[in-house]
C-alpha cells in the first residue's frame, strides 16, 4: 500500500537538512488539526510553485497534457468518475490514519 506523508516523531530522518527553525515549525505544524495542516501545506506549495520549473520542463508537460487529452478524446483512455477517485483517496487516508491495535 502507498503511504503518504510523514510523522517527524516516527521518521526523524525526514527532518535532516532543515534548520532548527524549520524543524521547530515542522513539529508545530504537525500538532495542528488535519484541516489546518492541509491549508498550511497548500500555502507552502503555492509559495514555491514554479521554483523547479524550467522552460523545457514546462514544454514537456504541455506536450504530455496535450497527448493525454488527445488519447481521451480519441477513446484510447477512459476517465474515472470523481466520486470513485475521492472514495479511493478517502479509503487510503482512513487506512493511513488507522490507530494500530
Amino acid at each position: 500500500m502507498i503511504k503518504f506523508g510523514f510523522a517527524p516523531e516516527s521518521q526523524p530522518d525526514k527532518l535532516r537538512g532543515m534548520t532548527r527553525q524549520a524543524e521547530e515549525l515542522t513539529k508545530q505544524a504537525m500538532a495542528l488539526p488535519p484541516e489546518e495542516r492541509i491549508a498550511l501545506a497548500e500555502a507552502l506549495l503555492t509559495s514555491v510553485d514554479g521554483f523547479f520549473a524550467t522552460p523545457e520542463l514546462e514544454a514537456e508537460w504541455g506536450q504530455e497534457i496535450a497527448r493525454r487529452v488527445k488519447d481521451f478524446e480519441e477513446g484510447r483512455t477512459q476517465g474515472v468518475p470523481s466520486a470513485e477517485v475521492f472514495a479511493k483517496v478517502r479509503a487510503l487516508l482512513d487506512e493511513i490514519h488507522k490507530v494500530p491495535s
